[in-house]
């Protein structure tokens, strides 16, 4: 039983331990996968989506600002000592319960159309708040394609720099027996022997440069450092300029559809309403309201009947020296509480206004507000200005990359032709003893170093078209 509990706690442990290395994105990752990653867990993405979230709630509000408002009082106390009967306004000595209960409503009428343009100016406010979002997400996206592809980049250096070193491994095993037969000059085999140690030096190096390179993706990815970590290789495919148009027909889509380009254009008009919003404000505002109120006394009595008789009163009349009693009709009453229902019924009293506010003098603040939202709106509209240059130059700039990049690569690859029918040529005649270590290792070294530069303008070309691909709308993978 314990060697069954052992096995059990290990295979839970192993799971566990795999399904955290899955939610670390510590599987073999794709170039989709690290950007939805990155995007995923990216704080400055998370404080854009916070301040969209936030815009919402401040068009909702102002859209809501439109309605009446209501609101009800209630006001209950005890009154001792002398004070004023709230049922009957007398003067009384006692202890008196009271309470007063209303509710008012006001709805606006016309305020110069400022809440209308508010509202307008909140909306486009929030739309270029999610442009922002988006541009927060694009702009991740091409540092994670940089940082992904330097990764790549690395791999194929390392496993490079890996192949050369068995190249010469073979021919120092070679020359070694040679030298040890003393058929070769010993300063051929300690001359490759020397190529070995540097190369293998190399290796080490590349391998730094690949912990480095995932060590940057990881943390622009957000996740753990996890030594074990791979990304899948990107499918081979031509890149052709062809495919491309002219840097001002892409800078036309990009203006379209780029979300930065957007998200400044929409703060430009979204500062435009804010000034007629502000503006409004020199009109006079006309409201309509209305409240309901009624109130409670504990003292509050109502006298009731209980009967009625005719009896002689006091006075009396004098009819020819005679005097007769005057007659009177007289009523009995009891007193009880006025029940408190019945209070608030009948205390019941209802008002209705109609309100205009004419602005005429309050320290010229509301035009200093129409002066600074139209300083706003000249902000918004030179950095819109601003960003939509920049666009320009940076597809200008991309598109003359790329064509260098392109012929850079084309020139490489001929070169590494060439090189590598030169070093074929080369150890053939070192392995029959014609040429030298030196000779040799010259050509090896031409070749290494131009597969090398293959390598990295292989990489520079991807990013460059990848760059181009994201300005003119097109997908990244």
């Amino acid at each position: 039983m314990r060697r069954s509990f052992f096995i059990a706690v290990l295979f839970v442990t192993a799971l566990f331990a795999c399904l955290s290395l899955i939610g670390i994105g510590q599987t073999r990752l794709t170039l989709q996968q690290a950007i939805e990653l990155g995007i995923k867990n990216n704080i400055d993405v998370q404080q854009s989506a916070l301040v969209t979230e936030k815009s919402s709630v401040v068009w909702r509000q102002s859209k809501l600002s439109m309605l009446p408002n209501l609101n009800a009082a209630v006001n209950q106390g005890t009154n001792y000592g002398k004070s004023i009967d709230p049922f009957t306004n007398a003067f009384i000595d006692q202890k008196v319960n009271y309470g007063n209960y209303g509710a008012s409503s006001n709805i606006l009428l016309f305020n110069g159309f400022s809440l209308q343009s508010g509202i307008r100016s909140n909306r486009l406010g929030l739309e270029a708040s999610e442009m922002e979002l988006q541009e927060a997400k694009d702009n991740l996206t091409i540092n994670i394609i940089l940082a992904y592809l330097q990764v790549l980049s690395a791999e194929d250096i390392l496993k490079q720099s890996r192949e050369q070193v068995e190249v010469t491994k073979k021919q120092t095993g070679r020359l070694a027996l040679l030298n040890d037969e003393g058929a070769i000059a010993p300063s051929d085999y300690y001359d490759l022997k020397g190529q070995l140690a540097s190369e293998q030096v190399s290796i080490a190096d590349s391998k730094a440069n690949v912990e480095t390179a995932k060590l940057s993706l990881s943390q622009l990815l957000n996740i753990p450092y996890q030594k074990e970590m791979e990304v899948a290789a990107l499918p081979d495919e031509d890149i052709s300029l062809e495919t491309f148009s002219s840097p001002e027909e892409i800078y036309r889509i990009a203006q379209r559809q780029f979300a930065g380009v957007k998200a400044a254009g929409l703060r430009t008009q979204s500062a435009e309403k804010n000034i007629q919003s502000v503006k409004g404000k020199l009109y006079p505002t006309l409201f309509f309201g209305g409240s309901v109120n009624t109130n409670y006394s504990s003292v509050a009595t109502i006298n009731e009947l209980l009967h009625s008789s005719v009896v002689a009163s006091a006075d009396y009349v004098d009819i020819n020296g005679s005097r007769y009693p005057v007659y009177k009709n007289q009523s009995a009453y009891t007193s009880h509480k006025l029940k408190f229902g019945n209070q608030l019924n009948n205390n019941l009293f209802y008002t209705l206004n109609l309100g205009l506010s004419i602005p005429i003098f309050n320290g010229s603040n509301v035009r200093s507000q129409v002066k600074l939202a139209e300083i706003d709106w000249k902000s918004a509209k030179l950095k819109e200005y601003h960003t939509k240059t920049l666009l320009q130059q940076a597809i200008e700039r991309s598109y003359v990359n790329l064509v260098s990049s392109s012929d850079k690569y084309r020139l490489l690859k001929e070169q590494v032709s060439a090189f590598g029918e030169s070093f074929r040529i080369a150890e053939a005649r070192f392995n029959e003893g014609v040429i030298t270590s030196v000779d040799y290792l010259v050509a090896k070294n031409n070749l290494d170093r131009a597969k090398s530069n293959l390598i990295i303008s292989k990489y520079d070309l991807i990013l460059r078209e990848k760059i181009l691909n994201f300005y003119a709308g097109r997908s990244l993978w």
